[in-house]
């Protein structure tokens, strides 16, 4: 209990605390201070930071017994179980939580690329990948090899903006050896001065496993790039 529960409790505090630090940051540069936070403020503080993270598991709880848990090991009380029990049942159930969501993604994955693979001007090519010519250039094609110059905003199916080369206000260069399959794939069909939107399955992207708490398991993940240009040909600068 103290390897996965710890975890889960440091990660909240840390977080939080970070958030903190901010804001003192922001205080301390000429604005007025906050007063001091009571004892209820604190402890409400740590039920968000507690329940952000838990949330964030897909655990479902029983609040009862959670509370009666939380409660007991803070006032030092004889404990139901021991931390090998409750270790277990906690990695059962988050392994339960993760399959489960993987499951759902991949449903809702299936369904978005069949009805997404019939509308009018998407084209699918024998990887899975789908794509849509937004705009066509005329320059240079890269190749498997090449390093190039994008502008980019990826979002998921469900409309959630993970990632934008737009929101920094500075392209991207990207190596497409270095890239998922669909991201390679998908430059590779365009010309320089193109923009396309580029429909990549998990199976191109990152799979099962997804991407830390950025991209989900099993998530179609949705492009919308502009090829600026490929490094080292004059021509496309």
């Amino acid at each position: 209990m103290k390897r996965v529960v710890g975890t889960i409790v440091l990660s909240s505090m840390v977080l939080f605390a970070c958030n903190a630090k901010g804001n003192s940051e922001t205080s301390q540069s000429g604005q007025e201070e906050a007063p001091k936070a009571s004892k209820s403020d604190v402890s409400y503080a740590v039920g968000m930071a507690l329940g952000k993270s838990v949330k964030s598991t897909g655990i479902e709880l029983d609040y009862n017994a959670f509370m009666k848990g939380f409660r007991e090991t803070l006032e030092g009380k004889k404990l139901k179980l021991t931390e090998e029990q409750a270790n277990s049942y906690i990695q059962e159930a988050l392994t339960a939580a993760q399959t489960k969501k993987a499951e759902a993604n991949k449903a809702a994955e299936t369904k978005f690329l069949a009805e997404n693979g019939k509308k009018p001007g998407v084209v699918t090519t024998a990887s899975g990948l789908q794509y849509e010519v937004i705009t066509e250039g005329t320059g240079a094609k890269p190749s498997a090899t090449d390093t190039v110059k994008v502008h980019y905003v990826g979002t998921l199916i469900d409309g959630t903006t993970f990632d934008s080369s737009i929101e920094r206000g500075t392209p991207a260069n990207i190596p497409l050896d270095g890239v998922i399959p669909g991201w390679s794939e998908g430059l590779q069909l365009m010309s320089v001065g193109s923009k396309y939107k580029l429909y990549i399955p998990s199976s191109l992207a990152y799979g099962e496993g997804g991407a830390g708490d950025v991209i989900p398991p099993n998530s179609t993940l949705i492009f919308e790039v502009e090829l600026l240009g490929i490094e080292g040909n004059e021509s496309t600068k």
